[in-house]
């Protein structure tokens, strides 16, 4: 048996408990053709990039497989039927990862320290750009041309 990473994307108008539903009978598929569900997470309503089938928002789940691929095809086929399944994406691993996923982890912004300048970046300094003439600022000379007072 191989083994498979699978997330789906759910409607936003159903509720959790219907997407632990949905979860449970693939789950139950999966295991009627001889397979595996190890880690099942539930990433919550997410907002989505772009709408699909008129949704702004989707509920996520994870679930890690170990199955054979006629069941992989079957659950699939099941969610191509199904109306509250908007997208589905199944990938073949190596291994499962151990612990929680990437989603699931929380990163805290203040480990890295604060930016010089806060979300801007550095503040740029009077003498980072040259003077004009009339004493405003100006661009940088262009390298490739001469001034104006030696073009003729």
């Amino acid at each position: 048996m191989a083994l498979y990473e699978h997330v789906f994307l759910a409607r936003q108008d159903i509720t959790s408990q219907q997407v632990d539903a949905l979860v449970e009978q693939y789950k139950g598929v999966i295991e009627a053709y001889g397979g595996k569900v190890g880690r099942i997470e539930n990433w919550g309503l997410k907002s989505l990039t772009y709408r699909i089938k008129k949704n702004r928002k989707a509920h996520y789940a994870l679930m890690d497989i170990d199955a054979p691929a006629a069941a992989i095809q079957e659950m699939e086929r099941q969610m191509r039927i199904s109306e509250d399944v908007l997208r589905y994406m199944t990938i073949a691993v190596e291994k499962h990862e151990d612990g929680p996923s990437a989603m699931m982890q929380k990163r805290d912004r203040d480990d890295r320290g604060p930016r010089e300048g806060g979300d801007r970046g550095p503040r740029r300094e009077f003498g980072d750009r040259p003077p004009r003439r009339d004493g405003e600022f100006q661009r940088a000379p262009r390298p490739d041309r001469a001034p104006r007072e030696d073009r003729a």
